[in-house]
């Protein structure tokens, strides 16, 4: 994934207007696409739509933080990014914890339910990638921003490939695999989040000391 992916992306405020409005769009989006995951996922006891969900949470938490704490002192900023991972890495271990208890427990997750929020949550990624398309050649960080949208993308589809994998087979260890690889990546995220901002913060104290 892209930088802005894991949180360690520092964008500044954009100057285009526009591309502000977009944000505030996709913040929308992906908060409600959290929701809507972290629901499915318990209806349906899948694993995978909880860890895609992660994403959502992550990404929300990025535009968050690009319109409303990067204008602020940079030791705010650090330690909004420390608070982040500490959430991102904790959500990992549930999303794993998740896919144990759903591999152990003996549960076929609803393929049906897979799908249809893995299609919504791809049209979703897909749509904000699109508006974001317009800003793909601005700053690195514009850039990076809808880079991060588009690779969500493979998450999603990843997803789909899970509920085909269960729907194929009758069993959960598609879900449960896809889960884990997917809560993986966001621990190893969470990690790299953390270790710059606690390395940010020791400077910063240095730097005053």
């Amino acid at each position: 994934m892209a930088d802005c992916c894991s949180g360690s992306c520092d964008s500044g405020r954009a100057p285009d207007p526009r591309y502000r409005k977009v944000l505030w769009l996709a913040l929308l989006i992906n908060a409600v696409m959290f929701l809507v995951e972290v629901v499915a996922s318990m209806q349906a006891h899948s694993a995978s739509l909880l860890a895609d969900s992660m994403d959502f949470l992550g990404d929300a938490a990025n535009y968050g933080v690009s319109l409303f704490v990067l204008g602020m002192a940079t030791v705010w900023r650090s330690r909004t990014a420390y608070a982040k991972g500490l959430v991102m890495g904790i959500f990992g271990l549930v999303v794993l914890v998740r896919a144990l208890w759903t591999g152990l427990g003996g549960y076929t997750p609803a393929a049906e339910t897979m799908g249809a929020v893995g299609v919504l949550a791809l049209a979703a990624n897909g749509l904000v990638a699109w508006w974001l398309y317009a800003f793909r050649e601005g700053d690195a960080n514009m850039r990076a921003v809808w880079l991060c949208t588009r690779n969500d993308m493979i998450g999603n589809c990843a997803v789909l490939l899970a509920a085909l994998g269960v729907f194929g087979t009758g069993a959960a260890w598609p879900d449960v695999a896809v889960a884990s690889i997917m809560a993986i990546l966001g621990l190893t995220s969470a990690r790299e989040v953390i270790g710059r901002a606690r390395q940010e913060l020791h400077n910063l104290e240095k730097q005053h000391a």
